[in-house]
């Protein structure tokens, strides 16, 4: 099975990012949205996860004056209200999905501001502005999107907020492309490749808190596509939260680690784990973790806690003969099961 263009992808990420969050067009202007009238990201799965890392950002720099919604598409198009006041920015790797266009068709008859954030192609999404990130992507496993799409959200952010507030995430951005690539520098540790090659039947979990809970959660939704192993993404508190009572010994915990006090959760989660026998594999920016990233600023974080979790999706998914190129896709009943459904 092929994972060739996935991990051709994920290799040109930093490159992909740096031409975004640099002083070119690559990503179009920006537009100035108004930080008094509401703010509406949106969009389906991964595309979800960079709208939450763009609302974490908002959130944090603003001090809490702003709080944006991050919204998934399917909800906001079905069940949700747009008004006039509203600015939606839907995010969408090929501008081509069902939801992701209903809700551009709802905010532009409710006569809301609209921003769509799409890969480069035909696909003309109908907004007030489109802000292009990379090229189509040929693996159905998508990488370099996410990170293009974080670059592009990172600099709407910024302009949200004002340049009085946005120098750290400013800085942050242009930090990220090096961090980047010091990521994919790093070797992943053999057993956490094993681990998660031997993991089935049962679930693994992906635990973070803060910027990496969406991170475990990305991270989470890339291992299920690509190595077809059933993977949960948890924030660390809710991990200890009534779900230790499906722990056990073939549980494989995978534990991000933060920089700044999680008042101790992280280890918490580490010695639950590790008393029932279970293997944890630990991802963080200290020498000697099994799945290490480069230091980075703490607004920079998503752009690298993701990669190595790519690269095990790569390694294990040789071992497995699964394709992240493909996501099950090449087989039956996959395919045709695939075929009935309309994205």
């Amino acid at each position: 099975m092929s994972s060739t263009e996935f991990s051709r992808h994920v290799a040109q990420a930093p490159s992909a990012v740096e031409e975004l969050v640099g002083n070119g067009p690559a990503a179009g202007d920006i537009p100035a949205l108004d930080p008094d009238r509401p703010l509406v990201l949106t969009g389906i799965g991964t595309s979800l996860h960079a709208c939450r890392v763009a609302a974490t950002w908002i959130r944090r720099l603003s001090g809490g004056r702003l709080r944006p919604a991050a919204l998934d598409a399917h909800d906001l198009a079905l069940t949700e209200s747009l008004t006039s006041r509203d600015q939606v920015v839907v995010v969408s790797h090929r501008g081509t999905k069902r939801y992701p266009n209903e809700v551009l068709r709802a905010a532009r008859e409710a006569g809301a501001t609209t921003v769509c954030v799409t890969g480069r192609g035909s696909a003309l999404p109908e907004a007030t502005t489109v802000l292009r990130t990379c090229e189509q992507e040929r693996a159905s496993t998508h990488s370099v999107s996410y990170l293009a799409s974080l670059a592009v959200l990172g600099r709407l952010a910024a302009a949200f907020v004002g340049p009085e507030r946005s120098g750290e995430l400013t800085a942050a951005l242009r930090a990220a492309p090096d961090a980047m690539r010091r990521t994919l520098d790093l070797d992943v540790a053999p057993r956490a490749v094993d681990a998660l090659v031997h993991s089935a039947p049962h679930p693994v979990l992906v635990a973070g808190g803060g910027l990496d809970a969406i991170t475990a959660d990305e991270a989470a939704l890339k291992i299920k596509e690509g190595t077809y192993r059933w993977t949960e993404g948890l924030h660390t508190e809710f991990a200890l939260h009534g779900t230790p009572a499906v722990f056990s010994s073939s549980t494989v915990g995978c534990l991000i680690r933060p920089t700044a006090s999680d008042g101790g959760r992280t280890d918490d989660l580490a010695g639950y784990l590790g008393a029932l026998g279970a293997p944890v594999l630990i991802s963080g920016s200290d020498p000697g973790t099994d799945l290490p990233f480069a230091p980075v600023p703490e607004l920079a974080r998503p752009f690298v806690t993701v990669l190595p979790f790519l690269r095990l999706v790569a390694a294990a998914a040789g071992e497995l003969g699964a394709s992240p190129d493909l996501t099950h896709l090449e087989a039956e009943p996959w395919a045709t099961a695939a075929k009935a459904v309309r994205l």
